[in-house]
C-alpha cells in the first residue's frame, strides 16, 4: 500500500509535466509513456537528464516519506545515465545518491541468443562454467555451440582450451531419457526453440500487460494484433528479433477458438478444423472475393439463427 502511494505521485508528476518519464513510439503510432517501474523492493524511474526533473523528484520522495512513514535509503540508489549525460554527478548531488552504471552483464535475460558485445558474452561464459548443464539451461534460458561445448567439458572433466580428453558417450545419448541409460539433459537447441515460442504464445494470449504495450508502441502490429510486426535494420534489438525468427513454426502450430470472430482470418487462420481453409479449399480460396475477411466479416446474424455469407467474383455452376 505504501507503494503505490509513490506509484500514484509519480504517475501524476508525469502527467502534470514535472518530470519526463520515458516514451516508447514508432513513427507517429501510438505511444506508451512509462514513468517508474516497480520491482519486489526496488524501483526505476525514468527522468530526462535536467535539474529541474531531479529537483521535483526529489521533492516527490520527500513527499512520499511524508505520507507513507517509510524512508528511503539514498546512499543505495544510483543515478544511472543511458548515452552521454552532462553534469551527471550534479545531477546526483540534486538527489542525494551516487552515481551508478548500467550493469554489461546479464543472465536472467528473457528468451534468445543474446549479442555477446551487449550482454557482455566474457562473464556470461565464465559463470557458465561453474554451472551444471542442466541448471545452466534452465537458469539463462540461451544457448549456442559456445555453451554446448561447456556443458560437454563439464562431464568429461575438461579444463584449460589446450586438454583434450575422448568424449566416451555420444551427445545425443547424453540428451537421451534416463529409462533409455540417458542423463535426462535436454538439447539446448530444441528447448530454446520451445521458450522463444512460449513468448509468441504469450504476446499472442495476453491481454493488458505492459511488456506487449511496449512492444506495440515499438514495433507496431499486424494480423489484428496477434504479432508485432517485424524488427527492421536499427529498429529492435537482441531478444525480440530473436523471439520473431520462431514466429512462423509458432504460428504453424497454433489454432483460433472462434469469440467475436472480429480477429480471426476467415480463409488463413485455423479455426475450423486441423488446417486452414485456405489449405483444404484451395479453389474456392482463389476466387473469393475478400481473401482478407475475418469471420465476422463473414457471418449473417440477420438469417435466421444466422449463416454464412461468402462472396466470390465469379458465380458458380450447378
Amino acid at each position: 500500500m505504501g507503494i503505490e502511494v509513490l506509484s500514484v505521485l509519480i504517475r501524476r508528476a508525469m502527467e502534470g509535466g514535472f518530470i519526463s518519464g520515458c516514451k516508447i513510439q514508432r513513427d507517429r503510432g501510438w505511444a506508451v509513456h512509462i514513468a517508474h517501474l516497480l520491482f519486489a523492493d526496488d524501483t526505476i524511474v525514468f527522468c530526462e537528464a535536467k535539474k529541474e526533473y531531479l529537483t521535483n523528484l526529489s521533492w516527490i520522495l520527500f513527499w512520499f516519506e511524508a505520507a507513507s512513514g517509510l524512508r528511503i535509503n539514498l546512499t543505495k540508489s544510483e543515478v544511472i545515465p543511458v548515452g552521454e549525460v552532462q553534469r551527471i554527478e550534479e545531477m546526483a548531488v540534486e538527489l542525494g545518491c551516487r552515481v551508478g552504471q548500467l550493469p554489461i552483464v546479464y543472465l536472467e535475460v528473457p528468451l534468445g541468443v543474446p549479442n555477446k558485445a551487449a550482454y557482455g558474452w566474457d562473464g556470461v561464459e565464465e559463470k557458465m562454467r561453474r554451472s551444471v548443464p542442466d541448471a545452466v539451461i534452465s537458469y539463462a534460458h540461451f544457448c549456442g555451440k559456445k555453451i554446448r561445448k561447456i556443458a560437454k567439458r563439464f562431464l568429461v572433466g575438461e579444463g584449460g582450451l589446450m586438454e583434450r580428453k575422448t568424449h566416451l558417450v555420444k551427445w545425443d545419448v547424453v540428451c537421451g531419457d534416463k529409462e533409455n541409460e540417458g542423463l535426462g539433459i535436454r538439447k539446448f537447441t530444441i528447448m530454446n526453440k520451445a521458450l522463444l515460442g512460449k513468448w509468441t504464445w504469450r504476446f499472442a494470449s495476453d491481454k493488458e500487460t505492459l511488456w506487449k504495450y511496449v512492444l506495440e508502441a515499438k514495433y507496431g502490429q499486424e494480423d489484428y494484433g496477434w504479432m508485432t510486426k517485424k524488427a527492421m535494420g536499427a529498429c529492435g534489438v537482441g531478444v525480440w528479433k530473436e523471439i520473431l525468427k520462431e514466429v512462423g513454426w509458432c504460428w504453424d502450430k497454433m489454432g483460433f477458438k472462434v469469440g467475436k470472430g472480429n480477429k480471426i482470418s476467415f480463409w488463413t487462420d485455423v479455426w475450423c478444423g486441423d488446417a486452414a481453409l485456405s489449405q483444404r479449399f484451395p479453389h474456392l480460396y482463389i476466387l473469393a472475393a475478400n481473401i482478407n475477411a475475418k469471420v465476422e466479416d463473414l457471418w449473417d446474424q440477420n438469417v435466421g439463427e444466422g449463416d454464412w455469407n461468402l462472396c466470390f467474383i465469379r458465380d458458380f455452376n450447378d
